[in-house]
């Protein structure tokens, strides 16, 4: 089965919703006006229930099937970056420095579709939950959501979202059993020693010197510290420091991001981190401190409901189109908090040639916006069928 007809016939719609949205990106849970449209669409459709105002701005919709049955979620992040927008195109960005860099109006969009053509024919038992969720990018808008109840509040059973694939084939999806994300933290090291004169180090306890000493040495976590088979990934980021080529500083800092699966991995780095940077500047003569962020966990499938999301992809974009053991990567991803809630799968949907992601001059292609609609209205239909 292809793109859902109906779906098709309103793709100019959808394509005009999208780039209406690129115009008016907001960041994190400050998705005002994009969620005023959000709801504005919904309420054209004839949705049973629209809860808005939960994590700030989110909104959750409810539309009823033909019979008693479950309530099936289906979830879009609905905010974009603090990137100045390159792309030229004539829906540009309207906010200065704020654009929608990773598609996120592509995947509200995709949504919306799906709430119109799941409103008009609404041929699938029990509920469907449509989560427009803020702060994926930064804040954790998902965990935020389901802090504040959604899963129980709308007796969400199972849990569906999409992202936006660039460089993988157009309409092609890909999904994988178990962990598809990392978890990621992040790491600041705050380092203070005594500054002098350029040309009388020996007065000075240099914290340039004690910034590269760390950096150094914290690579030596995944290269001596863990199993190489186990997925890891330490990178130092930002060193800032200094201010003219003839003064030793007083300060440094070092941010960094980490990125694991496994918790006693993740545990692991965060020991060895503080022993580096504690033994570091003993050794360099300053002081630093280390202060290390837990954020969004692994995002992992559930395997049944990723094989079954497979499934349905394959009824929209073909058996050879669809990948449903691709590996895990180590991007993340806040769909995790509500994975970790209920079970559920997340996929991507490529989208063919062009710009990556959070780059300034990627633009979401409208053309698959009718593939990710048809997929989430197939899934509840699918998922909970009137026979």
């Amino acid at each position: 089965m292809p793109v859902v007809n109906r779906i098709a016939d309103f793709s100019a719609d959808m394509a005009a919703w999208r780039q209406h949205l690129h115009t008016i990106p907001e960041l994190e849970f400050e998705c005002y006006e994009t969620a005023a449209f959000v709801a504005d669409r919904l309420r054209e459709f004839g949705v049973d229930e629209l809860h808005e105002g939960i994590a700030k701005t989110g909104i959750v919709a409810i539309i009823n099937g033909l019979g008693e049955g479950p309530t099936i979620g289906l979830r879009a992040d609905m905010d974009a970056l603090p990137i100045p927008e390159e792309t030229g195109v004539e829906y540009v960005s309207k906010n200065p420095g704020k654009m929608h860099a990773c598609g996120h109006d592509g995947h509200t969009t995709m949504l919306l579709g799906a709430a119109r053509y799941l409103a008009e024919t609404r041929n699938f038992r029990g509920r469907v939950a449509l989560i427009f969720q803020p702060a994926e990018e930064e804040g954790g808008g998902a965990g935020v959501m389901v802090e504040e109840g959604i899963m129980d509040r709308f007796n969400i059973s199972q849990v569906y979202a999409l992202h936006n694939a660039p460089g993988f084939a157009e309409g092609a999806f890909y999904t994988t059993p178990g962990p598809i994300m990392a978890a990621v933290d992040t790491f600041e090291v705050h380092i203070q020693g005594v500054g002098g004169h350029g040309a009388m180090p020996h007065e000075t306890r240099d914290p340039v010197m004690a910034a590269c000493g760390i950096a150094q040495a914290i690579q030596t976590i995944v290269s001596r510290n863990h199993y190489a088979l186990d997925d890891l990934v330490v990178s130092v980021t930002q060193i800032h420091t200094g201010t003219v080529n003839n003064v030793i500083p007083d300060t440094a800092f070092i941010n960094g991001t980490v990125r694991t699966f496994d918790p006693s991995v993740q545990k692991m780095v965060m020991e060895r981190m503080k022993q580096i940077v504690q033994g570091q500047a003993t050794s360099y003569g300053v002081e630093a401190r280390l202060d290390y962020e837990v954020n969004y966990p692994a995002t992992i499938n559930d395997a049944d409901k990723a094989a079954f999301a497979a499934e349905v992809a394959r009824d929209i974009s073909g058996e050879d189109r669809v990948t449903a053991s691709t590996g895990r990567e180590m991007g993340a991803e806040d769909f995790s908090y509500m994975l970790q809630a209920r079970p559920g799968a997340y996929l991507f949907l490529g989208q063919g040639e062009g710009a990556g992601l959070h780059h300034p001059k990627y633009n979401f292609n409208d053309e698959i916006a009718p593939v990710g609609a048809s997929f989430f209205a197939k899934i509840v239909e699918k998922a909970q069928p009137l026979s």
